[in-house]
């Protein structure tokens, strides 16, 4: 059970000692996305103590580079698991990582709640945070309403943490020491933009410590369009990638029906109504490519990336 209402919480602005926090970054082809959030990095009120950026060309990081000491940007391979890895590899003087979308806006005491977490409960593995408003599970949120939604009023949960079954990938903290002793990473089998990797790596690491929500790490998650991969190769993965994760223990079977039932159902609906943005119709022939590959005993993620 986590932490009830009554049991004494360290509090995010009590002295205490701080750990070795960084955030790690993976963008592709958003360069301006990115440096808007080194930007607003720089406003947290607990600074991070580096800043990791993975992209996979130069290109990609213009305008990010020359943002602080703190900052260090790495081009390296494509495809968000791969990039994921790269980035922990590069973290290794620091204890506590924050995975952050570069189209998630953090409140400016996101990092301070997310220390306070892992101070005050050593057995916790993983956080996420509080979303708040999710662009990328509807209508795109702009900048100028996520800044409206953050500085809003709000009654602070009373239950500063909720147990989770996984951390959610656009904002998602991991303590490294218990990753690096057990030699865990994000499964590279699942290409480009990954669809549910987060749910898989969450899983990978259950067994280790506790993964919960930090509720009041709030942030806002934009839901940027470019940079994501095809409407097709994206629903080939809505079904190829929960079919194997639940081959592979790390997501249940009722998880991953209704994650498949859910999208494929939306695409229906999106697709019969002409909706082009997001690309129902291409999303909709990914879901029939990656059902017709099951039936073929064929289907794998990297299939996705013929189309």
């Amino acid at each position: 059970m986590l932490a009830s209402p009554t049991t004494p919480q360290i509090s995010a602005t009590a002295t205490v000692p701080q750990l070795r926090l960084g955030v790690a970054v993976a963008t592709k082809g958003r360069a301006a996305v990115v440096a808007r959030l080194v930007s607003q990095l720089a406003e947290q009120s607990r600074l991070a103590d580096r800043i990791l950026i993975c992209a996979p060309a130069p290109e990609d990081l213009e305008g990010v580079t020359s943002r602080g000491p703190t900052l260090r940007c790495l081009v390296g391979p494509n495809g968000l698991p791969r990039q994921r890895n790269h980035l922990m590899a590069a973290a290794d003087d620091l204890d506590i990582l924050v995975f952050l979308d570069d189209d998630f806006v953090p409140a400016r005491n996101y990092l301070k709640e997310t220390e306070a977490v892992f101070l005050g409960h050593p057995d916790v593995i993983m956080t996420t945070g509080n979303v708040l408003a999710d662009g990328a599970k509807g209508r795109a949120v702009t900048y100028d309403q996520a800044s409206e939604i953050l500085s809003g009023p709000r009654d602070k949960p009373s239950r500063p943490l909720s147990e989770v079954y996984n951390g959610y990938g656009c904002n998602m903290a991991v303590r490294l020491e218990p990753v690096r002793r057990h030699g865990l990473a994000f499964d590279e089998t699942l290409p480009l933009y990954a669809w549910l990797e987060d749910v898989d790596f969450s899983r990978s690491i259950a067994a280790h410590g506790r993964i919960a929500r930090a509720e009041w790490a709030y942030g806002v998650h934009l839901g940027v369009s470019g940079g994501r991969q095809s409407g097709q190769k994206l629903g080939y993965s809505q079904v190829a990638n929960p079919i194997y994760l639940m081959g592979k223990g790390t997501c249940s079977w009722k998880k991953g029906l209704n994650h498949i039932a859910r999208n494929v159902a939306a695409n229906l609906y999106g697709a019969a109504r002409g909706e082009r943005v997001p690309d129902r119709a291409g999303r909709l022939y990914g879901n029939a490519c990656a059902l017709g590959d099951l039936f073929r005993r064929r289907l794998t993620p990297v299939r996705a990336l013929d189309f």
